[in-house]
Order: C-alpha cells, then sequence, then structure tokens
C-alpha cells in the first residue's frame, strides 16, 4: 500500500511547532509520510520522524508578520514545492500557514486542513482589525478545506464565528507524550522553594498584566513567588509588565525567565505548587496539557482553551471576568489546603491520561488523515 503523503506547511514556532513535531513523533511511518514547509528564520532544529529520521524539509519565506513581499514569495515557493511533491493532503497551520495553504490546494486541486491553533481575529486589541481578521478567516473557509480545530471551543468558534459547514469541521485535542521522567534543571536557580508559575511571552494574549496584579494581592495575604518562563524577543508588553512590577514593589516576587528548553520547563512546572493562566485567548495550550501530565492542578482565565482543558473544581479552577478576588480567593485555597492540593494533583493527571495522550489521539490523527486524503 502506498504512503499517504502529508504536506505542513507552518511558521514553526511556539505551540504550532510543538504540534506538528508531536505528531511527527508518534505517527505510523509505515501508513504516512511528511513533508515539512517552514519559515527560513524560524526554528533551527530539524523535524524527525517516529524512528528519529529527518523528514523532508524545505525552508521557504514565511514570516510571523503581514509581508506582502514575503508572504506573495513564501505563496509562490509554496506553490512551487507542492506541484512538485503532490501530496495526497496539505495540513496548514496557523492564520499565515491556513491562508498560504489554502491558496496553494486550490490552485492544486489538494484538500486542506486548516489547524488555527487560535483564530486570527482574537489577537486582535481593536475592533476594526478583529473584523478585517475575522473576514479573512470567513474568507479563506469556503471551498475545499477543512477545519481541524485544537479544541471543542476552537471548533464552536469555526461553526459559530468563521461560519464553517459543519460536514466540513473537526477537532482532535492538542496532545503529547506522558512524562515518564523529569529532567534536571540546566540553568541556576534563583527563586525559592515555593512557588507559581506561567509560560508565556508578555503579550495582549497571555495578559500578564493581570498576573501581576493577582500576585501582589495574593502576597498581601501569603508570601508568594511567581515564576514567568518564556520572556523573549517578541515580548513586545515586556516593558509593561517590567514598569507594573516595579509600581507594585514585586520585584523580589517575580522571577522572569528568558526562552528556555522544554527540559527546563518541565522542571520548573514540575516543582511548583500550581499552574495559573490568565490569558485572554488560547487554542488548547501545551503548557496547560504538560501541567496536567505532571499532576498539577491549574488556575486559569475563563477563555477558549482554558476551559477545555480544567474542569472547574475538578483538576483546577476557571476565574471568569477578570475577577482579580476570585484569583486570589482560590489561589489561597491551593497554597493552604494540602489535602484538596494532592486530590486536585490527582485529577490532574487523570484528565490528562483520559483525553491529552498522543499514544492514544495519534490514532483519530492516522484515521483522519485517512478519510481524506486526496490520494494523487
Amino acid at each position: 500500500m502506498n504512503k499517504i503523503k502529508i504536506a505542513h506547511v507552518l511558521h514553526s514556532v511556539g505551540g504550532v511547532d510543538v504540534y506538528v513535531r508531536f505528531v511527527l513523533d508518534n505517527i505510523d511511518n509505515n501508513k504516512f509520510c511528511s513533508v515539512i514547509l517552514h519559515g527560513k528564520h524560524d526554528t533551527i532544529h530539524p523535524f524527525l520522524d517516529k524512528d528519529k529520521e529527518p523528514v523532508k524539509t524545505y525552508k521557504t519565506s514565511i514570516v510571523r508578520d503581514i509581508s506582502f513581499i514575503e508572504d506573495f514569495k513564501a505563496i509562490f515557493e509554496i506553490y512551487k514545492i507542492l506541484k512538485k511533491e503532490r501530496p495526497d493532503i496539505i495540513h496548514a497551520h496557523s492564520a499565515k500557514g491556513g491562508i498560504m495553504g489554502r491558496v496553494v490546494g486550490r490552485l492544486l486541486n489538494i484538500k486542506v486542513i486548516h489547524t488555527p491553533h487560535a483564530f486570527s481575529y482574537l489577537s486582535a486589541e481593536t475592533k476594526i482589525k478583529r473584523k478585517i481578521f475575522l473576514l479573512l478567516e470567513i474568507f479563506f473557509s469556503k471551498g475545499n478545506g477543512l477545519l481541524l480545530a485544537t479544541s471543542n471551543s476552537e471548533l464552536n468558534r469555526g461553526l459559530n464565528e468563521v461560519k464553517y459547514n459543519p460536514k466540513k469541521a473537526f477537532h482532535i485535542n492538542n496532545s503529547i507524550n506522558p512524562i515518564n521522567s523529569v529532567p534536571n534543571l540546566s540553568i541556576p536557580r534563583t527563586w525559592p522553594k515555593e512557588y507559581i508559575c506561567t509560560v508565556g511571552r508578555p503579550s495582549y494574549q497571555k495578559n500578564i498584566e493581570l498576573m501581576i496584579e493577582i500576585l501582589g494581592k495574593i502576597n498581601e495575604f501569603r508570601d508568594v513567588h511567581l515564576v514567568i518562563m518564556g520572556v523573549g524577543p517578541v515580548s513586545y508588553r515586556l516593558s509593561n509588565v517590567q514598569d507594573l512590577i516595579k509600581k507594585k514593589n514585586l520585584g523580589e516576587k517575580i522571577t522572569l525567565i528568558n526562552w528556555t528548553n522544554r527540559d527546563n520547563i518541565l522542571n520548573i512546572i514540575n516543582d511548583s505548587k500550581f499552574y495559573i493562566s490568565t490569558a485572554r485567548y488560547e487554542g488548547l495550550p501545551y503548557s496547560i496539557i504538560e501541567s496536567l501530565a505532571l499532576s498539577k492542578p491549574c488556575l486559569v482565565s475563563n477563555c477558549d482553551g482554558n476551559v477545555d482543558l480544567i474542569n472547574d473544581g475538578f483538576n483546577g479552577f476557571v476565574v471568569s471576568d477578570e475577577n482579580i478576588d476570585t484569583f486570589v480567593e482560590k489561589a489561597l485555597y491551593l497554597l493552604s489546603d494540602e489535602k484538596a492540593l494532592k486530590q486536585f494533583s490527582n485529577n490532574a493527571f487523570t484528565s490528562f491520561n483520559e483525553d491529552y495522550n498522543i499514544t492514544k489521539n495519534i490514532l483519530k490523527f492516522e484515521e483522519f488523515y485517512k478519510e481524506h486524503a486526496t490520494y494523487n
């Protein structure tokens, strides 16, 4: 039997990069083969398959931000590559990869799967931008494309706001491998033994400013430290965050860690009391999935992705309307009641194993690819 060829089109950063690598690391090499098309300047790490062999990879002009020159070049490059490769299906990721993949898919008459990893219009900070981005999503949702959402919340947005045909909209949860051992920390530990943590660059999406406000209130009742991982070059609100930390006199209570490897992130989450997220929107965040896999309860905002992962009162708490007082109340409960914390921790791992374990969910990916492949 011929293998089904899947072409992944993406700007390979963050959760998008993680998603593709977990699929490659688990999909059956006897039934599927993959081709990767990504940006020239996004990742330096090779893509490997289940047998740890290199996956055929092409570097293109895909960039994160809108650039008409680079975007046109990228579409032309992707078209030439896929015309030669003739994949059975294109899996296009995020907004930029999604548009380019669907344009080329129409030109070559190849079915396209689009995974938004959080729809682009959710990132817009003004109503006008949100409307423009939403209209673009609606326009490109038509044609021969399918939606493969990362969560049920993302699927519902695809159906209700982006107006996907229900017959062309599906979801498979973001998933990871079980974490059987926790790596050693390879960076200096400069924070105290008791702390809470989060992963997220200072940005509109992650809403770190709210988290700092919450920490300030918590420390009125109990001495708690916060470790923020993922502060990197695209942290365009970093100065706002630093100014707020100084204003709230929390410099001794917060550790900002620049981009670090996944081993360090897992180590820091594993040793924390619990994980916290104040995000305005998500796809299905890997950092929370990793927290559940490490038996860590999570205190999260009520947004897409977070509400799919956290069952309020079972494996953590979900707080609506950015309510600082409720965040503080739930945080103090988790910090003070060891028996409850242990039960939440057990429930967290149960949640991971039932719904977000890729050794189980990869079968859903394989069936989905098989069902929708064009078979060139």
